[in-house]
Parts: C-alpha cells; structure tokens; sequence
C-alpha cells in the first residue's frame, strides 16, 4: 500500500510539473531525436546513429547506379546482422554494419569498420549473384553473407523495401528525422567562401554522392543572386544542383536531401530544402518534411519558379550559431 501511495505521488508530481512547464509557455517536451520511413502503411523507427548508417548505405547505391533493391537487399542484412550499428565485435572476426569477416576475404578488420568501404563490399558480391533483382530479399542476402540463418533477412524485409524507397527518392519526403537545434557558436567565411562547418558539409556530399554541381557559394562569398536574408550571404549554405528537372534528377534530389536529413545533428544542419518542401531543425523537425512555397514563386514564370520553389536543387544550410 505504501508503495503505490508512493508511486501515485510520483505521477501527480510529473502530471503538475508537465502543466506548469505549458502554463509557462514551454509547451510539452520535445520529442526525441530520431528518424522515420513511411512508406505505404510500413513505418520504420530508427535511432540517428542507425539513419545515419541507412543513409549511408543508400547514398553508395545511388553513387554505383544500383537499384532501390540493391539497397532493400543491404538494409535488411545489416538490420539482422548488426541492427544497422557498426560494431567492432561479433561471430568470431566478424565485424561492421554486415558482420563481414577478414578472415574471409572481405578486408582488414579497419576497412570493414569504415561503412562506405563495408557497403561497397557487400554490393560488389550482390551484383554478381545472378538474378539478384528478382530473388526473394532473404535469398539474395543469402547468396552474399552465406549465413547460418538463410532466413533471418526476410524478418527486415517490408521494413528494409520502406526504408529504401524513402532513402532513393522513390518515396519522396517520406524519410524525416527529429533533431534539436544545434548548440554551436558562429563562424566566419573560410578562403571557399563558405564557414567551416558548410565547408564540412561540401566535403562530405562530394566524398559520399562523388563530384556534384554545387553552387551558391565562392571565394570571398556571394552578395547577389539569392532571397534577401540568404543564409548563402553568410557563407553557410550550399546548393546542390539535380537539373534538368525531369523525375530521374528529382529521385536523385530526394536521396541526397533525405542523406542529408539522417546526418542532421552529426553535420549541424539548420534545414533543408528542396522540390517545394522543407525541413528544419529544432521543434519544427517534429513536423517532418513542410510545403515551401515563397510569395515570390506566385507569380513567376515556369523557370523561375522551378528556382524558386528549389525543384532544380538541394539547398542546405548548416546552424548559424550564437
């Protein structure tokens, strides 16, 4: 009896604090930071450590020129091999996101804990096997991993084939993250024209997607061309060009845009923007992926409203910083 007088105590406690927090104008606590695919009723949840990962499995298909079933086929063996963590432990040598062993063949153990270097090996096995594109995702997983468990991969499946289509751009704005604003101080213009953590940003869509046509940004930094109020006058967004706009370059923006929402905290990104939709950090990352249509998108002529509403082009800006 005294425990749950004591328990009960506790919860009007909690039930008093959570309303005086909305009295006060904080509102209910924020969600919690994380990632979500929803794609045809399957709903995937994901940590931003296991997204991160996701995105970047997806991001080297798209880089090879791989189908989305590539990437169903290696999301769903490292959610059974790993659960989408690189880990540096496991069956006897077997390490990284897809549990590959040295000792097979696959690399050192320090190649097989870098993810690009892991997913590249995993899809240079997959597209040798034959028919992989029609196989059941478990038996192409299998032809690859030759795993003691040749049907453990189908348990991912539906969830692996949502999380694919989001990533690649099959699904558009159906891949979103929960990120807090980051807690960064300001920064100056480097020699790029761009801050060093837009610099950071530059370098990594270049390492992972591979040379890109991006823009918005030059030595000295840029004073016209953009919105007033740009966060390109600042040196702390870039945009990374998909043109012309047909539905094989608005894929690609998807992908690289949903890349660049899974690594929002770990690249301290403000928001993102593309095909008339936007997604920001902060409480508005609750929100998902928004509509983004600028006054000044209206009245325009085709073209310019392509611009406007950024259906030729990933803009990104990174935190401004106090």
């Amino acid at each position: 009896m005294a425990r749950l007088l004591v328990a009960l105590v506790a919860v009007v406690v909690l039930a008093a604090a959570g309303g005086l927090l909305v009295w006060l104008g904080a509102g209910p606590l924020p969600d919690p930071e994380g990632c979500t695919a929803e794609v045809d009723g399957t709903e995937v949840e994901l940590t931003t450590t296991q997204s991160e990962n996701a995105a970047l499995i997806a991001a080297v298909a798209v880089r090879r020129g791989l189908p989305a079933r590539a990437v169903s086929i290696a999301l769903a063996t490292a959610f059974q091999e790993s659960k989408l963590r690189n880990i540096d432990y496991g069956d006897r040598d077997s390490v990284g996101l897809f549990q590959q062993r040295p000792s097979q063949g696959w690399g050192t153990e320090e190649q097989l804990l870098d993810p690009t270097y892991a997913a590249n090996a995993f899809y240079d096995e997959l597209v040798e096997v034959e028919g992989y594109e029609e196989m059941r995702i478990t038996e192409a997983a299998q032809a690859v991993q030759r795993s003691g468990f040749p049907e453990a991969y189908e348990e991912h499946a539906e969830g692996a084939r949502a999380l694919a289509s989001a990533l690649t751009g099959w699904s558009p704005a159906r891949f979103s993250c929960v990120a807090s604003d980051p807690s960064v101080s300001a920064e100056s213009e480097g020699p790029s024209g761009l801050t060093p953590r837009a610099e950071r940003v530059r370098e990594r869509l270049v390492e992972v997607f591979g040379e890109l046509p991006l823009g918005g940004f030059e030595p000295g930094g840029v004073d016209t061309g953009h919105m007033e109020g740009s966060a390109h006058y600042e040196g702390r967004a870039i945009d990374v060009f998909v043109r012309p706009v047909n539905d094989a370059n608005k894929r690609r923006g998807w992908a690289i845009a949903s890349y660049l929402v899974a690594h929002a905290v770990d690249l301290e990104l403000d928001h993102v923007i593309f095909d008339g939709r936007i997604w920001s950090a902060g409480r508005r990352s609750e929100q998902g992926w928004r509509e983004y249509s600028p006054s000044s998108a209206e009245d325009a002529e085709p073209r310019t409203r392509a611009i406007l509403l950024h259906r030729d082009h990933v803009h990104v800006d990174v935190a401004e910083g106090d």
